[in-house]
């Protein structure tokens, strides 16, 4: 059966199941230590999670910096699951982080659960703690920062208003549609007690990428808010697809979006308009690897329609859609080339979220949408880049392959060169990948970078995005989308962020 028609019984039997079989070095206990009356009392202001995980997130919000990683690690020692430690690390996000005024800086606590997750799983069976602890010891940062800045927590919805079955998916269409964030705050609980679980993620599919605010994190926030639920279960989803109604809504001040003509929605619009230019046929199709060049020319010159229709211009003529993907992912790649920094590393995670809800997306017409709005997206992250400051010149073809390494172990090379000379790291790759060099051994050497270097979200979103990537581009690409990405991992001269030393005592008590 195809994973996006799975029922929600399947998808709660495969995501308890999964979670149990995918770390088969760390033994998965349900039980925790006994805790006290007083500590086992909810607050009842606040959002509840009840069962096991409560008072893991109570810990986790209740415990200094300085001591959590070792009181966590008790935790662990104790009989806690990977399962409920992650559980935790994002319930202890959503209660007590909301994404505004921008959904991303102090709310990266909650959008890197997922990276951390995919960077635990890839990881060495000796390290697969390090991802999580680090994400442990960033939420602390960014629950402080909502702490001075509001003291915002997240409370029960208001039950009252909550729709039964038969209005709840009607009334989270309307709210959505109008930005109406009340109305949808009691139709996403609803919607979530009644309808499947496919069913909802293919609802909220229709609204992550609609608008460019927050520079793809609406989009980004979906796609990770929906793994995570897949490994700690269904049964927590109403609070985070709360929050994430929070965040798609979120318009920063601005006029309604529904009555307004504004940058940010044109191109969802815009492109609803070239749908039926797409062929019937367009998931088959003829490789053609002059397509992603003709992107790229969009990408560095043209509008956000201009870029939708070459795509739909290449689809029309029979291309596969995997040349357009090629065009999204290593368009994005030359834009982080272009300019190093905060702008062109989300043009590579946004491309990841938007391709990752395109595959799992079951109505057509959105998967039609969610293709042209990752086109789209290039030129504006493009836009938003410029207005930073002057491009480079370089572009896709100009990272050319280094000769023989300098030593008998270039991986070592390309590490050094990564912390001083990006380009030289960059053309090392592509000399290395070219010479029969395993990609998939350069990803794990720079993961264990990533384990003892990483001081910032973006430092795993990143990495997560492009490590997975890799395998979705075509091989046509592929080294070079790989040699590319250098320009934003961190290399073996950066310095140790002091986590992994503390993170392993901890652990062994």
């Amino acid at each position: 059966m195809p994973a996006n028609r799975r029922s929600r019984r399947s998808f709660v039997y495969d995501s308890a199941t999964s979670a149990t079989a995918i770390l088969g070095g760390l033994k998965f206990m349900s039980g925790l230590p006994r805790v006290t009356a007083d500590e086992a009392r909810l607050k009842s202001n606040l959002i509840q999670f009840g069962g096991h995980v409560e008072p893991l997130v109570r810990l986790i919000e209740e415990s200094p910096a300085e001591t959590l990683l070792e009181r966590v690690a008790e935790r662990i020692r104790s009989g806690s699951s990977y399962r409920e430690v992650l559980a935790a690390l994002l319930l202890a996000g959503i209660r007590n982080v909301q994404p505004r005024p921008s959904v991303g800086f102090k709310f990266h606590c909650v959008l890197v659960v997922n990276s951390c997750h995919l960077a635990s799983l890839a990881g060495p069976d000796e390290d697969r703690w390090l991802p999580i602890f680090w994400g442990l010891h960033n939420f602390k940062s960014s629950q402080a920062d909502e702490a001075r800045r509001s003291g915002w927590q997240m409370k029960p919805v208001k039950e009252s208003l909550v729709p039964d079955a038969t209005r709840a998916r009607q009334l989270f269409i309307e709210a959505m549609d109008s930005w109406d964030l009340e109305k949808a705050d009691v139709a996403t609980a609803g919607l979530v007690r009644t309808a499947g679980a496919t069913e909802v993620f293919n609802l909220f599919t229709r609204y992550a990428a609609r608008d460019f605010r927050s520079i793809g994190h609406k989009a980004i926030y979906l796609a990770n808010a929906w793994r995570t639920l897949q490994v700690i279960g269904w049964q927590f989803a109403e609070p985070v697809l709360r929050s994430l109604t929070f965040a798609l809504l979120n318009h920063s001040g601005e006029p309604n979006p529904s009555i307004s003509d504004l940058d940010a929605d044109r191109p969802w619009r815009e492109n609803s308009e070239l749908l039926s230019r797409i062929p019937e046929s367009w998931l088959s199709g003829k490789t053609d690897d002059a397509v992603p060049g003709q992107l790229f020319e969009t990408f560095r010159r043209g509008t956000p329609r201009d870029a939708a229709e070459s795509a739909v211009e290449a689809l029309s003529g029979g291309v596969t859609v995997q040349s357009v993907w090629d065009g999204v992912f290593v368009g994005a790649g030359e834009l982080l080339m272009r300019q190093p920094g905060i702008i062109g590393l989300h043009g590579l995670t946004t491309a990841n979220a938007m391709h990752y809800l395109w595959r799992n997306a079951a109505e057509d017409g959105v998967r039609r949408r969610l293709l042209l709005q990752a086109c789209s997206f290039n030129p504006m992250f493009r836009k938003s880049a410029e207005g930073r400051g002057a491009l480079g010149k370089q572009n896709v073809d100009s990272i050319q392959p280094a000769g023989a390494a300098e030593s008998d172990d270039p991986l070592t090379e390309i590490l050094a060169d990564i912390s001083g000379n990006r380009m030289k790291a960059a053309e090392k790759v592509l000399g290395y990948l070219s010479a029969g060099g395993s990609g998939h051994d350069l990803i794990d050497a720079t993961r264990q970078m990533l384990f003892l270097k990483g001081r910032d979200a973006h430092d795993y979103k990143f990495s997560s995005a492009v490590f997975e990537d890799y395998r979705h581009v075509s091989p046509a690409w592929r080294d070079r989308y790989l040699a590319m990405s250098v320009f934003n991992l961190k290399g073996s001269e950066h310095p140790d962020n002091g986590l992994v030393s503390r993170s392993r005592s901890a652990l062994q008590g």
